[in-house]
């Protein structure tokens, strides 16, 4: 089962905190078990009230390093013809409940899912045979509340500009805080994800609606940030 760590954080405990998505893309050096616990206990010495990991793997390592940090975990995994990716089924969930998350994050929205799995079992068999709350990304306000009438502990706009059904939208998702935010269950914390590219966007999350922030690649995406840096330097020589 996932840590023994106090219970997960509700609307109060939550007020403007700040996650941090601690993650590398694939080939980095900075994914390495070792480097992802490290970024996660600096960020959790400054001050972050969680952290999002994903990986089993990855998981395992912080809750080790860090034994009461706040984790909201994930597991990223592409199948064939299935355009869910983010903790897309019940194999996905207990790994990462069972590495030592404190919520288990994963695609709440209803498009296809691995071997025929719906969100609505997922969830059921979660609460039944897990015990693990969830952590809901969505892309809209149809599948946030959704997701909270199913029983998801928190909902967040991680999806927002990501899926088909948004493709053309660009996160952070302001338009969709408040509007999710009257429509939730007053008890459900709203997390802005996606998009958050400076501490000024992070105020205004929380100001048009969102209980939390999640920021990954503005704070431990190096390879994003410096990649950005250097096209945005050649081009400027290319002029």
């Amino acid at each position: 089962m996932g840590s023994g760590a106090p219970s997960f954080p509700d609307r109060a405990a939550l007020a403007g905190g700040l996650i941090v998505s601690v993650q590398a893309p694939d080939g980095s050096p900075l994914r390495d078990p070792l480097v992802i616990a490290a970024m996660a206990e600096a960020s959790l010495r400054q001050g972050a009230l969680g952290v999002r990991l994903e990986s089993p793997e990855h998981i395992g390592a912080v809750r080790r390093r860090c034994p009461d940090a706040l984790i909201v975990g994930l597991w990223k995994r592409s199948y064939p013809d299935i355009p869910v990716y983010i903790t897309p089924g019940w194999e996905e969930i207990r790994a990462v409940w069972a590495a030592g998350a404190d919520l288990v994050a994963l695609d709440a929205t209803e498009r296809h899912r691995p071997d025929g799995q719906d969100l609505e079992g997922l969830i059921s068999r979660c609460r039944d045979e897990l015990g693990a709350p969830l952590m809901a990304d969505v892309d809209g306000v149809a599948n946030g509340l959704r997701a909270a009438e199913l029983g998801c502990a928190w909902v967040g706009t991680t999806l927002y500009g990501y899926t088909e059904a948004t493709a053309t939208l660009r996160p952070p998702g302001w338009e969709l805080l408040p509007v999710l935010r009257r429509s939730l269950p007053g008890a459900v914390p709203l997390i802005c994800e996606g998009g958050i590219a400076s501490a000024e966007q992070a105020v205004r999350a929380v100001v048009e609606g969102a209980d939390a922030v999640v920021v990954g690649t503005a704070i431990t995406g190096i390879d994003l940030q410096v990649a950005a840096y250097r096209r945005a330097l050649g081009e400027r020589r290319s002029r």
